[in-house]
């Protein structure tokens, strides 16, 4: 007798009880899956933003230094290469576009290629480009759309009003007039190809820095 209502006290799950087993299962199954997912565009993100700080910093340091070399010559014994040209090694200057030239080798001329530097600002294609001397413009700081690589960075300072380059003569004024030019102000506004999962844009930075082309503001 006993055994039998042992038996009978022994009860299984209720429908109702099994349902709702599994759908707490669900459940945390499906908060452990946003949180992978979320985990895993976060990381996408900080990567792309890790990336495009690199390239941006790497763009703009290589630039300072080559525009500081601007109207470099030894002055000891070779003359002038820019002859009575008052502006000397700085060809052009603009707000999205310059050109300078240095006698690196100190062998009186600009004519090697690495001698004579122009960056552009590409505003229809978010780039900057860099040519040496007479040759094609090569991709510098942002990806050419047409290649269909992927692009890092994309340079948006026509996007937000703010110019590549900028001039001030020796009171800090800002000049047009190359020949008065005593410190170049370069900024670099980019944001990142990849959208933030997070907002829903694309993350923007701005870097810049300030170049003293000394050798440019030593008459010749």
């Amino acid at each position: 007798m006993n055994s039998k209502n042992s038996l009978l006290n022994k009860k299984g799950f209720t429908l109702v009880e099994v349902l709702f087993a599994i759908t707490i299962g669900l459940l945390l199954l499906s908060a452990i899956y946003v949180a992978v997912q979320s985990g895993q565009r976060s990381s996408v993100a900080i990567e792309a933003k890790t990336a495009a700080q690199q390239d941006v910093r790497a763009a703009l340091d290589l630039m300072a230094m080559e525009i500081g070399m601007a109207s470099y010559w030894r002055r000891t014994g070779i003359s002038n290469p820019w002859g009575a040209s008052a502006n000397k090694g700085i060809i052009l200057a603009a707000n999205n576009i310059i050109q300078i030239q240095a006698d690196i080798n100190d062998d009186g001329d600009v004519a090697d290629s690495n001698e004579d530097i122009r960056y552009e600002y590409v505003i229809a294609e978010q780039r900057i480009t860099r040519r040496n001397g007479t040759g094609v413009a090569q991709p510098f700081l942002g990806d050419d759309p047409a290649s269909r690589r992927p692009r890092v960075v994309r340079v948006i300072n026509n996007d937000i009003g703010i110019p590549v380059f900028r001039y001030f003569d020796g009171t800090g004024a800002e000049t047009a007039n190359i020949p008065d030019i005593r410190r170049i102000d370069i900024t670099l506004a980019v944001e990142t190809d990849a959208i933030d999962p997070n907002t829903g844009q694309r993350r923007r930075m701005i870097y810049s820095t300030s170049v003293i082309p000394r050798n440019h503001a030593i008459n010749p």
